[in-house]
């Protein structure tokens, strides 16, 4: 009975801006799926009451028709990293499960300026450490093709919800592939945009942690524009913020003339499951067919060095982020060992190795630079 719930969300929320479709309905026919369909992956967490937010679907249907946004009436919920005024930002971990926050993260903030309506939060591993989305707060989340596989991490819950049909659209965050991986596993479409593209609070530190970032997520390539096209935005007060940009994409987009540099499994460095590169390089060869060039890349980088480097700095960013949880014993045995691991390296990280990491993160730069 309520096919809507999977429409591309484009089509769903044009729908809804335009009064073909009530939010109110929406909103009640997202909660009678959730309440069907969540049970057997536990994707989303914290599901806001349903009377508020019916509730809020009637107010959404109350705005005139002129001054609804891209997200008008769009039931949309949270990755458990970010906050939502209201709501819990747990990050899975036992140390927050009672904060509570009392503003949106920016891009949230952005997002209820388009019309979104918050129903909850999507699970992630405990401070999105990891690519198998559990916790002790919220529990595991659970692959919707098969329960005995992971949803992947740290953006599981948003990932098994898309693919599920419980939410059309669902935001992302991404260091070494948190919004990659679980997309693919998931079977739907993860997108890491350029450092600054979504920007970060006004006051971050992002003059030095640009390791991550926050993306969108969708069932299609145009219901992941249609997101960024609300998350990104240009911000003076954020340092390399990217200017502001169309990311609308045609219905059908032509690929004839595009160049596709394929680079495989690295020249044999990373591992691969049988069948994984001949299923990709099967789409290489449609995309062949629809004129793009595609063509055989040699490793341009010593994927050893690159992965030192980007290991070096992530212990060093965490060990920022969290050293006050490790150094305070009341909390310290409260972090998840690969938590303490991870800071405990990164404070005990020389400037010198810190250094050369950096050096080499340039010169992986400089090498990419050159091979585009």
């Amino acid at each position: 009975m309520a096919e809507f719930l999977d429409w591309d969300a484009g089509q769903l929320a044009a729908a809804m801006r335009g009064g073909d479709l009530s939010a109110e309905a929406v909103m009640a026919a997202t909660l009678a799926r959730i309440e069907a369909r969540n049970p057997a992956v536990n994707a989303i967490v914290d599901l806001r009451d349903s009377e508020v937010l019916l509730a809020e679907g009637r107010y959404a249907d109350a705005v005139p028709v002129a001054e609804r946004g891209a997200l008008h009436g769009m039931p949309i919920a949270v990755k458990a990293l970010s906050d939502v005024k209201g709501m819990r930002t747990t990050e899975g971990s036992p140390l927050f499960a009672d904060r509570v926050a009392d503003s949106d993260s920016a891009f949230v903030a952005r997002m209820r300026a388009a019309g979104a309506i918050f129903i909850g939060k999507t699970n992630v591993p405990e401070f999105g450490l990891g690519s198998h989305s559990y916790n002790p707060v919220h529990g595991v989340t659970l692959n919707p093709f098969d329960a005995s596989r992971t949803a992947g991490g740290s953006s599981g819950g948003a990932g098994a919800a898309l693919a599920m049909n419980m939410v059309a659209l669902a935001d992302g965050s991404d260091m070494m592939g948190s919004l990659r991986n679980p997309a693919g596993w998931n079977n739907v479409y993860g997108f890491r945009p350029s450092w600054g593209t979504v920007p970060k609070e006004v006051g971050a530190e992002s003059f030095w942690q640009q390791l991550s970032t926050i993306g969108p997520m969708g069932r299609s390539p145009r219901d992941c524009a249609l997101l960024l096209s609300v998350m990104a935005e240009a911000e003076p007060g954020v340092p390399f913020n990217m200017p502001e940009r169309d990311w609308d994409l045609p219905e059908a987009c032509d690929v004839a003339g595009a160049k596709v540099g394929w680079l495989g499994d690295w020249g044999g460095v990373m591992p691969m499951e049988a069948g994984i590169l001949p299923l990709c390089e099967t789409a290489l060869g449609v995309l062949r067919e629809l004129g793009a060039e595609v063509e055989d890349v040699a490793p341009p980088f010593d994927a050893e060095a690159m992965f030192q480097s980007w290991s070096d700095l992530r212990a060093f960013a965490l060990a920022g982020e969290l050293a006050a949880l490790y150094e305070d014993e009341a909390t310290r045995g409260r972090l998840k060992p690969a938590a303490q691991w991870e800071i405990k390296r990164g404070m005990e990280m020389g400037a010198m190795a810190l250094h050369c990491a950096t050096k080499v993160r340039s010169e992986w730069f400089a090498a990419a630079a050159k091979l585009f």
